[in-house]
């Protein structure tokens, strides 16, 4: 098994399916669904979730919040998430656990490193809202951070596309993938995919990142089992 234990990083545009903004149901079964698979096939999984289909902090700065306040109403999204994740994936068999990084032990529990691995290796799939829990931070560097002090063997980006691109493929016909870069390369094209202080902490930590489209119907499963269409990032 290539990647045994692995970070599964979702945006949440992700979930809000064909609908611009909230959670569609029928897309998160199916996001849920594919988690369980892998889990099931003997990965240990992890998961950081965005909060994009309720608030983005950078939204709040044209709506008169600063941005450590527009941020922090951004996390609050991302624990969201988290918990219709871990009902959906509780829901499709396999025990789920929801962390936040901003404290809320009314609603979940506190992420803490040590615990998430207890949950991990027990078989519960952890699922990671709060980003980092501080303003200034994308939940891309949160996802990094989190796969790196979990000794992930690889951070899985789902996106809307099926790899990296020199440009928005959807945008311009002539945009050629990638199947391979470098983190510097990555970095020093300045490729949008992630930014560029998740790339910069995956390279000190050594840490593969797969790029791949989370739209098609058991993506999560295809990548880590090597046949699904993806771009490799390595140090």
């Amino acid at each position: 098994m290539r990647f045994k234990r692995v970070l599964v990083k979702l945006s949440g545009e992700a979930l809000a399916g064909p609908e611009k903004a909230g959670l569609h149901g029928e897309t998160l079964m199916a996001i849920a669904s594919d988690i369980a698979a892998a889990a099931n096939a003997g990965h240990e999984l992890a998961i950081v979730v965005g909060g994009g289909n309720f608030f983005r902090g950078v939204q709040g700065l044209g709506k008169g919040l600063d941005r450590a306040s527009a941020d922090s109403i951004g996390m609050l999204g991302t624990v969201m998430n988290a918990l219709a994740l871990e009902h959906a994936i509780d829901a499709a068999g396999v025990p789920a656990r929801a962390m936040s990084a901003v404290s809320m032990p009314a609603l979940c529990e506190s992420y803490a490193r040590k615990r998430a691995l207890d949950h991990m290796a027990h078989g519960k799939v952890v699922v990671i809202g709060g980003g980092t829990g501080n303003p200034y931070f994308t939940t891309d560097t949160g996802a990094a951070l989190r796969a790196a002090e979990l000794s992930c063997h690889a951070l899985l980006k789902g996106t809307n596309v099926d790899g990296v691109y020199t440009a928005d493929p959807k945008s311009d016909p002539d945009a050629l993938r990638y199947d391979h870069l470098t983190h510097d390369e990555a970095i020093t094209q300045n490729l949008k995919v992630m930014d560029t202080t998740a790339f910069a902490l995956a390279r000190e930590a050594g840490l593969t990142v797969v790029v791949f489209s989370v739209l098609d119907a058991g993506a999560i499963g295809s990548v880590l089992a090597g046949t699904g269409r993806a771009t490799f990032v390595t140090p």
